[in-house]
């Protein structure tokens, strides 16, 4: 998979969540225009391959902001990274007026909660192809499947969202494909996709897993450490390409530990 100048092609790699939001769940993970940049150098230094920023919290019964709002969180910090590091940049956004913004700004990548099919026009779609960017493909709903048919709606969700990219032309080497833990599905449904995640190698793309300290795992977020980096270990024997997290130094750990005994 290509991401900017860099090629991904095996072994599994970190994506290190930033967040210029006043509201995301983790407390941990908003950043400051004046700490950006040596939290991204943190990220860096601990072994960070991708920097994915967001300008909107996307937890349970988020309060959505306008797409200029983001866009206004977003423009200085994606400047500053760009101008700064030479690190691949993911832009976690759904509407195609931030991602045509981010992409001029020199984003590399398009991190969509909603797979191309926010607004089901393929506006999303046109812009990534027409800058020829990468993609993350993540699955949603906006409700819950039943058990019995929740790997067919998975299916049938992201089969959808390839069709509407590659009708708009988008470049097979820059997708990749998210199953959307914690979002459309009960806390028992995404341990099940997480258990089951080589279930998306059918597609053909590869795969990136994103549980980090989600309240499927309970308790307080400051306790949900331990419970990520065990599913970061599934995601090494899974043959997932990406994990995206909030602690890059310990998932890195966790990657080692598992190739290890592989």
């Amino acid at each position: 998979m290509k991401i900017g100048n860099k090629t991904f092609e095996s072994g599994t790699h970190v994506m290190a969540i930033i967040n210029v939001t006043p509201d995301s769940f983790y407390e941990g993970s908003r950043t400051d225009v004046n700490e950006l940049l040596p939290r991204v150098r943190k990220a860096i230094d601990e072994g960070a391959e991708v920097i994915d920023i967001g300008g909107q919290s996307t937890r349970p019964n988020h309060t959505p902001v306008s797409a200029k709002q983001e866009w206004q969180r977003l423009e200085r910090p994606i400047e500053l990274i760009k101008s700064n590091f030479d690190i691949p940049l993911s832009v976690d956004t759904y509407y195609p007026f931030v991602a045509e913004k981010a992409l001029q700004k020199g984003a590399d990548m398009i991190n969509d909660i909603w797979g191309l099919q926010y607004e089901n026009n393929g506006e999303m779609a046109d812009v990534i192809s027409k800058y020829n960017c990468a993609v993350c493909i993540m699955q949603n709903q906006n409700r819950i499947s039943p058990d019995e048919r929740l790997w067919e709606d998975i299916y049938a969700f992201l089969q959808k969202s390839l069709d509407v990219a590659m009708r708009a032309g988008i470049d097979k080497d820059r997708i990749i494909i998210d199953g959307g833990i914690g979002f459309g599905k009960t806390k028992e449904q995404n341990f099940a996709v997480v258990n089951s995640y080589f279930n998306l190698h059918r597609f053909g793309y590869p795969l990136l897993l994103g549980t980090s300290r989600k309240s499927m795992f309970g308790g307080n977020i400051s306790d949900r450490l331990a419970p990520t980096l065990e599913t970061t270990k599934q995601a090494v024997r899974q043959d997932v390409l990406f994990v995206r997290v909030h602690d890059v130094k310990e998932n890195l750990q966790a990657i080692k530990e598992a190739l290890e005994n592989k």
